[in-house]
């Protein structure tokens, strides 16, 4: 058994409560990375919820359309409040969830923050630490007055104007839109880095932050190439469809059963390739001896790249050329699914429904990862399913420690301590009773029968705790307790304390 310093701690973004008014993707992208990772972020819905849940797909048993597979892939890990924020009462509630909060994150068009009496300036006041982040189409006057700020933009557009589709297709008389949301993707993965960036600096300095990121700008910084290229040899880079107006070989090339990819940027990458090809005419030919001279003659390098690759199966040309130059066969979702790089790291997450009796759900996971650390995948909200847990406890949180704001108590839940020993021996007690004890850290205290402990003694390495509600249903604390449980597995025996009265044995343990 591994020492409890060696094993998974909970998310390294524990700590920090996020307040998440967007919706669709670009915002809920930004927020998920983050819950991922052990923020606890509130979703903040109107009644009739992110628009997100209408969105679809739908699965065919999902009769009432509750769970939309767009919803459910965004809103992992968080909890939902529903509220109408031009109610007085509703309202005055969101402030107070303010004041406990460390960050605010909206993706409104400008000007409707400041109409509902929640501007930077209006909440900063509210909580003089908070980070509050933004994405919008064109961005605020703050950090420079956009012509076009009042422009309502999703994906497409910042696609459009932000040059990307310029640069996209076989040619400038058929543009081409890239598939996924990638200007949305991208705001939300800026704006992540933002708050993180902007909680560093409020939790030193005790000033609030505005961050923002607005998706036309996103997409120009993801066009760079284009950039540099325009302002040195004053070109209008266009299309190259899938080769590189800089390298070859360089983009996609045919097999008998699809396509790979193959992207050749140093000498001796084309070095080991034409080996590999082995036709006169590549070995020799003077044409493609440098990285200049392949590009100056790309066309006629990739047609005969083409015609060798397109005699092979995608299998033969993994056999052929995997790990030894830049090469990937370019793969579907169904390809992806099976791949085992996918499965070991963990790039398909299982998802738990509501209902815990279906079959999970399947979505992408979280590509950052931190040593030492877990992320999660805990089942997306059912609209409004939080409001009581915050109604009911908010008035003891803080948002420098939110996760300890809910304690489990004996008529709603059971404790269940697993006892674990070297040789992977595990034996289970219930908890005779539980408490809660708080000084400069909170404890939880169980008490274990005398007798059956005693049979143990001297036996056991490490020590897990789990809560179990008492009656089965639905439970609104479900994400709240399940990683109060991660934080309670698998802890070494050295770190908790154990009492003989005689009576019982206590057992207490840091929370």
């Amino acid at each position: 058994m591994k020492a409890e310093s060696h094993l998974p701690r909970a998310g390294i973004l524990e700590g920090i409560r996020v307040l998440d008014l967007s919706r669709m993707l670009s915002g809920p992208y930004a927020t998920m990375l983050l819950a991922d990772h052990g923020a606890e972020v509130i979703k903040i819905e109107s009644t009739e919820g992110d628009s997100s849940r209408r969105s679809g797909p739908f699965e065919e048993d999902d009769l009432k359309r509750n769970w939309s597979g767009y919803f459910i892939s965004l809103n992992r890990n968080k909890k939902s409040i529903s509220l109408n924020l031009k109610n007085e009462e509703d309202l005055a509630f969101f402030k107070k969830l303010i004041e406990k909060s460390d960050v605010l994150v909206e993706n409104f068009r400008p000007g409707v923050m400041k109409r509902l009496g929640l501007s930077f300036d209006e909440v900063s006041k509210i909580n003089p630490r908070i980070v509050y982040g933004s994405i919008s189409g064109f961005g605020s006057d703050i950090f420079g007055k956009s012509p076009y700020k009042k422009w309502p933009s999703y994906d497409v557009v910042a696609q459009a104007m932000g040059g990307l589709i310029s640069l996209t297709g076989y040619d400038e008389d058929n543009p081409l839109k890239v598939g996924p949301g990638i200007a949305d993707i991208f705001s939300g993965s800026l704006l992540s880095f933002g708050l993180l960036a902007s909680i560093l600096k409020s939790r030193d300095t005790g000033r609030a932050q505005f961050v923002e990121v607005a998706m036309y700008d996103a997409i120009i910084s993801m066009c760079e190439r284009a950039i540099y290229q325009y302002d040195f040899n004053n070109v209008i880079p266009k299309p190259e469809g899938n080769g590189h107006p800089l390298l070859a070989p360089f983009g996609i090339y045919k097999a008998k059963d699809g396509f790979i990819a193959i992207g050749i940027v140093e000498d001796s990458y084309w070095n080991i390739l034409k080996k590999i090809i082995s036709t006169d005419d590549l070995l020799n030919d003077l044409k493609y001896g440098t990285i200049s001279l392949r590009a100056q003659n790309r066309k006629e390098l990739n047609d005969k790249i083409n015609i060798w690759t397109e005699r092979f199966s995608k299998k033969e040309l993994v056999n052929l050329l995997g790990g030894k130059v830049p090469f990937g066969p370019v793969n579907n979702v169904r390809e992806i699914f099976k791949d085992k790089h996918v499965r070991n790291r963990n790039m398909i997450v299982d998802i738990e429904q509501p209902s815990g009796k279906k079959k999970k759900w399947r979505v992408a996971g979280n590509p950052v990862k931190f040593q030492g650390f877990m992320s999660f995948n805990l089942t997306p909200p059912i609209l409004g399913e939080h409001k009581k847990l915050y109604a009911t406890n908010l008035g003891s949180v803080n948002s420098n420690n939110p996760r300890d704001s809910f304690q489990p108590q004996h008529t709603d839940y059971r404790c269940k301590v697993t006892f674990s020993s070297k040789n992977n021996k595990v034996v289970q007690l219930y908890a005779c009773s539980f408490t809660w004890l708080k000084s400069k850290a909170r404890y939880l205290i169980c008490s274990v029968s005398r007798s059956e402990f005693m049979a143990l003694e001297n036996c056991f390495t490490s020590i897990t705790f789990h809560f179990l509600k008492v009656i089965a249903g639905n439970d609104g604390y479900k994400d709240v307790v399940n990683l109060l449980n991660t934080k309670l597995s698998n802890k070494d025996i050295n770190n908790v304390s154990i009492i003989d009265t005689k009576v019982e044995i206590l057992i207490s343990v840091e929370t």
